[in-house]
């Protein structure tokens, strides 16, 4: 109801250029110290933040079948989903997984036919590049990969810019290996702002 307020709130003030859709890693966004990096790097296109912490590819399909996205008419929608799915007490393959991730783009899309999309690889998790939660991370983002088509949905996997060159997740990047943080939000800052702008202010 919080969300739906915002936009409400959005829509009748000028709408927004920028949407973040996603779980607690895009929640948290919101969050002291690094939601002032969003606010200089993004705040220029009025962002709107959708991300809830736990959710999986279901609950955010939920959401967009119930309001969150009526009524917007956004540049750019930023997507992360599924590291959740993956671990979870429900726990789902890879496979699944990113035919989840499939059906959110795709109602993404149908909410949102103007818009495009930049759709990240699901962060890193797990502080070694062995563990199994890492391995089902890097299957799942082989997968969603190819729902890029660079006309509407761009893929970019920043994965790679948290870790160490040996693959292992540093726990000053990311504490429990799962949620960054300010130092790790930036990095994620810095490593999307470009795309962001170009897509943002692309015809």
């Amino acid at each position: 109801m919080d969300f739906l307020a915002r936009k409400d709130r959005l829509i009748r003030t000028g709408g927004t250029n920028l949407i973040f859709v996603g779980d607690s890693i895009t929640d948290a966004w919101r969050s002291d110290p690094q939601r002032e990096i969003f606010e200089d790097y993004f705040g220029r296109y009025r962002p709107y933040n959708i991300g809830i912490g736990g959710d999986e590819t279901q609950h955010v399909l939920w959401r967009i079948n119930h309001g969150e996205l009526d009524g917007l008419k956004p540049k750019l929608v930023v997507l992360m989903i599924g590291t959740n799915n993956l671990a979870n007490a429900n726990r789902m393959s890879p496979a699944e997984t990113a035919d989840g991730v499939a059906a959110v783009v795709e109602a993404i899309r149908a909410k949102l036919p103007g818009s495009k999309i930049l759709l990240l690889g699901i962060f890193p998790r797990a502080n070694r590049s062995d563990d199994p939660l890492r391995r089902a991370v890097n299957a799942t983002n082989a997968i969603i990969a190819g729902l890029q088509d660079r006309k509407t949905v761009y893929y970019t996997d920043i994965g790679s810019k948290f870790l160490d060159a040996d693959g292992t997740l540093p726990g000053n990047i990311m504490p429990d290996y799962l949620h960054p943080n300010a130092k790790g939000y930036q990095i994620w800052a810095d490593a999307v702002k470009a795309q962001v702008d170009g897509l943002v202010n692309s015809r």
